[in-house]
């Protein structure tokens, strides 16, 4: 069960030194704990499962992401909490506790890497590591008021770290300072701190913030002042994402009017764009672990285990459909987008949720919620979740998404912003 002291957040803890004792490195001093997903040479990867550990030997080597940020001069103190087996956004775990969210003690923290968002938002840790591959770094940095990134797919290695979607498995990180978020970027994407670079434009899709359950005063009005004083209001441009998605990717026609939730709340080709991911996360899902869930029959919390076995029963159909979907995506998002654009979304359409809330309601939320994860997850666009303090006690979050490859610009835009950003939103709050 969650232990007060710390939240709940650890699964285990235990002191991993930098490998260099030098002052002048760029995370000196600091301290990071990792999810239960990452290999570390000695201790079983958990993966948020009792039966997962009971039937898996101890690491014999440490994920290289982990690595860099030792050599990078941080000091981990342990493994933290998640979902099982990373199904989940919401961060509730029958076997281990539920992390307690410092933001709003009686909602979910977010999942699935609920423990590192938790020992971030506690000021436990000065970062942490996730994984985000449906969206379980951004969701639960929203739902704990701290930053969280998704890169880019496939630019910060996953080598020793469970496998859950190899289409969009990431590697993302949480903080509360945004220069330490940028200081740990650039130790995992194995770049130099550059200059910063002015965006072109700033896109806000008025589609998708109407359905936020955010007031607009408290996200995009924010923003847009924010922007406007920084960079000037001539950047600021103004789309319709869902209509601009179905005329650009053709491919999602094949997933349209799947019956995803009341079109009242949903836009429909954003909703096609999330049952596509959905669709073929289960069937990656299933090759990565279908023999282990069949052989072992594993005790899981109820919607885990629905979610699970209903990627088991995964067919192959369709699935050709979904990479064209991602092709199609990525192409017609960086065309949108440009080189220094940056496209705005709501991270979540609303506050994080009560614990224990009825399942279907959870079920509900999370069908309209990845009509907006999905947008980074297919293009593999990185994403960056922004808290903008409270809205009646609980916390907002607005997210800025960049091109494919462009997280070091992205990184800087968010140093850059963040200050104004906050300014504003404390106003706004007033």
């Amino acid at each position: 069960m969650a232990k007060s002291s710390d939240f709940g957040a650890f699964m285990d803890k235990f002191t991993l030194h930098p490998t260099s004792s030098s002052d002048q490195l760029p995370l000196s001093g600091l301290t990071f704990a990792i999810k239960d997903i990452f290999d570390v040479n000695g201790y079983v990867t958990g993966f948020g499962n009792p039966d997962w550990a009971r039937t898996h030997q101890a690491a014999t080597s440490t994920a290289p992401v982990v690595l860099s940020v030792l050599g990078g001069g941080a000091t981990c103190v342990g493994k933290t909490v998640m979902d099982e087996m990373a199904y989940g956004i919401f961060g509730e775990n029958k076997h281990y506790g539920t992390p307690r969210n410092p933001c709003a003690p009686d909602r979910v923290p977010g999942g699935s890497s609920s423990g590192s968002a938790v020992a971030v938002a506690a000021k436990l840790v000065d970062f942490s590591l996730g994984t985000d591959t449906g969206a379980s770094v951004r969701v639960p940095a929203s739902y704990c008021g701290i930053l969280g990134f998704r890169p880019s797919h496939d630019v910060v290695s996953t080598a020793g770290v469970i496998p859950m979607s190899q289409s969009f498995d990431t590697v993302g990180w949480f903080a509360r300072d945004p220069l330490i978020l940028s200081r740990v970027g650039h130790v995992l994407l194995h770049l130099p701190i550059a200059d910063p670079i002015k965006p072109i434009q700033v896109i806000i899709p008025e589609d998708c913030f109407s359905l936020s359950g955010i007031p607009s005063n408290r996200t995009t009005e924010v923003l847009i002042k924010s922007v406007k004083k920084l960079f000037g209001d001539h950047i600021v441009k103004h789309v319709n994402l869902g209509d601009y998605v179905k005329d650009k990717v053709p491919s999602l026609q094949k997933f349209m009017n799947v019956g995803d939730g009341d079109p009242q709340y949903n836009i429909a080709s954003l909703a096609a764009l999330s049952s596509a991911m959905r669709l073929l996360q289960r069937y990656e899902f299933k090759n990565n672990h279908a023999e282990w869930i069949t052989r072992m029959n594993p005790d899981l919390g109820p919607e885990i285990s629905k979610r699970v076995w209903e990627a088991v029963r995964t067919t192959g159909e369709n699935i050709d459909t979904c990479h064209s979907v991602k092709i199609e995506l990525r192409a017609a998002l960086s065309a949108l987008v440009g080189d220094s654009g940056i496209l705005a979304l709501p991270t979540i359409p609303g506050a994080p949720p009560k614990l224990q809330t009825d399942p279907t309601t959870l079920e509900d939320f999370g069908v309209q919620a990845y009509s907006f994860l999905s947008i980074a997850g297919v293009s593999g666009f990185c994403q960056v979740s922004i808290p903008l303090g409270m809205h009646n006690n609980l916390p907002v979050s607005i997210s800025l998404l960049a091109r494919h490859g462009s997280d070091s610009f992205l990184l800087n835009v968010v140093e850059t912003l963040y200050d104004t950003l906050q300014q504003e939103s404390e106003i706004a709050e007033k």
